[in-house]
């Protein structure tokens, strides 16, 4: 048996299917450090800024190493091939986690993206689509749900939703290759109210509105971008969303969908 570590919803460590994450807030802000860190080295230093920002106490360093010491001890009690030294090395200037890939879900959904990446590119829209809702659905929620980030973790977390972004947007363009136009249509209803200020979302909307013969639909999904980029952003349409409003909705023609989302976009370092 081995350990799981999971971040993609609330942190949790698991041993089969016997719970063993710590409860104690700092232990476990310092356990998020090193999985969201996974195979890197977490410096002693990052470590105290997390837990005690630019005040720490003159106990800081002995005190973090206690937490180190407790994360440890959770793994020898699970009575592992791996100890917890093996487990959580000391590597200076700091610690670093190792687990296998199969075994953190933040590893594991970012090779999904970036095989699906690589199958989208070659036009294999099928098979990126299978993998990006594999990943996807490795998400249980907001990440690091259960801790209370300090001011380390919160970069962190910002990196993690773009990642998660990333990945819906490499879906939502298989899907486009594919032609599931009437199946996005609720999702990006969706998407544009919880993403209001996102123009690839409402052009999405509108065009695959108007590829279903919904043109009325489309020309109100229009009228209430631009009311929100004017009134908002105090900004125009852009060019590509008022060339989707003319093809595929004005002039009713087979328009191209919405240029996709820029192929250098790349999972961002955690």
């Amino acid at each position: 048996m081995m350990l799981t570590f999971k971040l993609l919803g609330p942190l949790e460590i698991l041993n089969g299917a016997h719970h063993c994450t710590p409860t104690a807030p700092r232990t476990l802000r310092t356990l998020a450090l090193l999985v969201v860190r996974i195979h890197y080295v977490v410096p002693l230093s990052t470590i105290i800024e997390e837990l005690w920002g630019d005040q720490p106490p003159r106990t800081a360093s002995t005190t973090a190493q206690t937490y180190i010491y407790q994360l440890r001890r959770i793994v020898d009690e699970q009575r592992l091939p791996v100890s917890g030294k093996e487990l959580l090395r000391t590597r200076a200037p700091g610690y670093v986690l190792h687990c296998p890939e199969e075994r953190t879900d933040l590893l594991h959904f970012r090779r999904l993206t970036t095989r699906a990446q690589q199958l989208l590119a070659e036009r294999r829209a099928e098979e990126a689509s299978v993998l990006l809702r594999q990943a996807l659905d490795l998400w249980r929620g907001a990440p690091l749900a259960n801790v209370s980030v300090g001011p380390v973790l919160e970069g962190y977390l910002a990196s993690l939703e773009e990642q998660r972004m990333w990945a819906l947007n490499l879906r939502i363009e298989a899907d486009l290759q594919l032609g599931r136009v009437h199946q996005l249509i609720e999702e990006l209803r969706v998407l544009v109210v919880e993403f209001p200020y996102n123009e690839w979302y409402h052009s999405l909307l509108i065009f695959s509105l108007a590829r279903v013969g919904r043109r009325r639909d489309a020309l109100q999904a229009y009228e209430r971008t631009r009311c929100v980029l004017s009134e908002e952003l105090g900004l125009s349409p852009s060019a590509e969303l008022r060339r989707i409003l003319q093809d595929a909705v004005l002039r009713d023609e087979d328009a191209r969908p919405p240029r996709p989302m820029p192929s250098s976009i790349e999972p961002l370092s955690v």
